[in-house]
């Protein structure tokens, strides 16, 4: 019987070790990735990031949280301009591939720069689906869908939280 329950014992923390090892695997792949995408990282810890954020903002941007569907201030946004990145300022998106994806949250069908964008899997809450964050600062933006409109098919779906508008004026043009 003592035998029996140190097999299983042993068995879990083999378990728990390759799980851990497989996380620790994944973050060093998302780092590397995002490494190599851009060179002005922005590092801060959570204690720093919280003094700068508003703590909605936080629990999106750094606690990978989501704000409720239709209730975000870029959702219905139509203003010509750019979306950049609210925790460190990076170009994310512009308001010439924004669209209504009537899913409840601001859909773009292409990133501004594609090297401003991390893609990461993401199997939490029983999904596949792709992450996606701010190269830059490693901030939470989204999620990615293959659902979207020509000419990509993509639908990059963020939170209004991860975002700051800046409006392009008629004399900008």
């Amino acid at each position: 019987m003592k035998k029996i329950f140190a097999y299983r014992v042993f068995g879990l923390l083999l378990m728990l070790f390759l799980l851990c090892g497989n996380i620790r695997a994944q973050e060093t792949q998302n780092k590397t990735v995002m490494d190599k995408h851009n060179h002005n990282k922005v590092e801060k810890t959570d204690t720093e990031w919280a003094k700068e954020l508003l703590p909605e903002q936080f629990r999106v941007l750094r606690q990978c949280g989501t704000e409720p569907p239709f209730t975000g201030k870029y959702y219905k946004n139509e203003k010509k301009g750019e979306y950049y990145c609210a925790a460190c300022g990076a170009l994310l998106f512009t308001s010439d591939t924004k669209y209504d994806s009537g899913s409840g949250w601001p859909s773009f069908y292409a990133a501004a720069e594609k090297k401003n964008i991390l893609e990461v899997e993401d199997n939490s809450h029983g999904m596949h689906r792709t992450e996606i964050k701010c190269a830059r600062c490693g901030s939470h933006l989204g999620h990615l869908f293959n659902d979207g409109p020509n000419p990509t098919g993509l639908r990059y779906c963020v939170n209004s939280l991860s975002l700051d508008f800046r409006e392009i004026s008629s004399k900008d043009n």
